[in-house]
């Protein structure tokens, strides 16, 4: 019997494993993915308050060293089921079954797709959801990146410096991501911005070799002879596999205020796979900070 499982090793998780070690509980962690989450993906990190500059990679490798300094066991199992009896939560993976006092779910989202035909075919083949990743295959290469946040800003930028030419396509006339990030592409001489567009189709047999926008307004198509198209148009949670536990809202967050409370006892959740307004580091690592002490007062009530 484990005190608390943590279900997902992002930054939201690492930083409840660390909080609810400290308080002297024991921790099981699962990561079905990859450690850190989606910000292992970020080359640059300015925005976390004390830290000027740093790495995706750094940053979460330093969570999860510090996390099991503290004692944190983690896990490469992804979690298939939840089952809560009271006293007692059973998480079920692929490997086996596992009990615990309280569970802390922090899956954090995935990479939504386009929907275009053949998206998912293409994947590896030109078609990627993370530019830091594949951006190097391009070197040289003409690209699209389709979205309008700081993350397709960011994979744009990232891939102006190995390109030959970037297209950055949104489906509306201004970008929803920051504006020193915009202003950054402006500056760049092989960066075309193609706005009011949306990426309508992919062509290629083997590999993608193009793609086609669609004028939102007059419906003209353009086909851009591309070699990548890097999607980043949001994220979507994966919280499906806890349906029956907890509330989940319209879009598959799981309803929960500041206080990560899920309604079912003893069932917390943290980080970006909840209801919030605001997804950024600073506040998966408040939300883990929130539901450790929260999960380690629900076990010492018990």
């Amino acid at each position: 019997m484990t005190d608390i499982i943590i279900v997902g090793a992002g930054t939201a998780g690492l930083t409840a494993a660390i909080y609810a070690l400290r308080a002297g509980k024991s921790v099981l962690l699962f990561e079905g993915v990859a450690v850190g989450g989606q910000i292992v993906n970020t080359p640059d990190i300015e925005n976390y308050p004390g830290i000027a500059h740093t790495s995706g990679f750094e940053f979460a490798n330093g969570l999860l060293e510090q996390a099991k300094s503290f004692g944190a066991e983690l896990k490469y199992e992804a979690v298939k089921e939840l089952i809560d009896e009271g006293a007692v939560k059973r998480v079920k993976t692929g490997s086996g079954e596992y009990e615990a006092k309280a569970v802390i779910l922090a899956t954090g989202a995935k990479n939504r797709p386009l929907g275009l035909e053949r998206e998912q075919e293409l994947v590896g083949r030109g078609i990627s959801y993370c530019a830091t990743c594949d951006g190097m295959f391009y070197r040289g290469k003409d690209v699209a990146v389709a979205g309008g946040g700081n993350t397709a800003l960011e994979d744009a930028q990232f891939l102006s410096n190995y390109c030959r030419k970037v297209y950055l396509i949104h489906r509306r006339d201004a970008f929803r991501g920051d504006e020193k990030n915009v202003a950054m592409l402006k500056e760049k001489t092989n960066v075309e911005f193609v706005l009011n567009a949306n990426v309508t189709a992919v062509t290629g047999e083997q590999k993608v070799e193009g793609v086609e926008v669609t004028d939102k307004f007059s419906g003209e198509k353009r086909l851009l002879a591309v070699a990548g198209l890097f999607i980043a148009v949001g994220q979507m949670p994966a919280n499906e596999a806890f349906s029956r536990i907890v509330t989940l809202d319209e879009k598959g967050y799981i309803a929960a205020g500041e206080d990560c409370e899920t309604g079912a006892a003893g069932i917390f959740t943290a980080g970006d796979c909840r209801t919030k307004e605001v997804r950024q580091l600073t506040t998966a690592a408040a939300d883990g900070a929130v539901a450790g002490l929260a999960a380690c007062k629900y076990i010492d009530a018990q």
